[in-house]
């Protein structure tokens, strides 16, 4: 099971990684129309549906590295004072009743919609050339199959916690806080002392926080 787990873990990051950049086009288009529309007055008919197309890809390719991270927002009060297996307890029960059927429902609505855009050749019918629709409704069955995936390793982490009392680990990525250190590592006006000081400090408020946050899960 935890080949399974490093395995998800594994896709989730990086495909997050990957669809990340998506961001940077989607600057990059706002700021080409930017320039057409107020400088060249010759604003793109169909770019709204390019923007909302790149961003909603972005939003839902994401969703299983974010979960993989253990990154959504938790702001229940009582969970963050729960025991780690009571923590557990209550996850597998919601994650089982609510997060499984909802997925599920959603990969299999959502490869109805694609199968159907895709046999109709669907286009966006906001403008007369609008660009089509059909690719971007298969990220919908596409991104939920990442999170069920995701979600039956998170199944499996509340097993393991059930069984140990405590969460096991989860894959790292960068944080805030590795981009902190690199500045004060590069600056010529902090001495190695003070360095160290302050990332420690800032370690400590950062655990604090996502106790506070998420319960101690990590």
């Amino acid at each position: 099971m935890q080949k399974l787990v490093d395995f998800a873990d594994l896709v989730s990051t990086w495909t997050g990684k990957l669809f990340a950049w998506l961001i940077v086009g989607l600057m990059l288009v706002i700021c080409v129309e930017v320039f057409k529309r107020y400088i060249l007055n010759a604003p793109t008919a169909w770019i709204f549906d390019l923007n909302s197309m790149l961003y909603g890809t972005l939003f839902m390719m994401c969703g299983a590295y974010c979960l993989a991270q253990d990154g959504h927002v938790r702001g229940d009060f009582l969970y963050s004072n729960m025991r780690p297996r009571t923590q557990a307890g209550l996850d597998l029960a919601l994650y089982l009743l609510f997060f499984m059927p909802g997925i599920v429902a959603l990969v299999y609505a959502g490869y109805g919609f694609a199968a159907e855009s895709w046999r109709i050749d669907e286009h966006s019918n906001v403008t007369a050339d609008g660009p089509p629709v059909y690719p971007f409704k298969m990220v919908i069955p596409v991104a939920g199959a990442l999170v069920l995936l995701q979600g039956v390793a998170e199944i499996i982490r509340c097993i393991q916690c059930l069984r140990t009392g405590e969460w096991p680990e989860r894959l790292k990525d960068v944080e805030e806080i590795d981009v902190v250190g690199d500045q004060l590592a590069q600056s010529t006006f902090v001495d190695e002392a003070s360095r160290k000081a302050a990332i420690e400090q800032a370690h400590s408020i950062e655990e604090a926080a996502h106790q506070r946050s998420a319960g101690g899960r990590k």
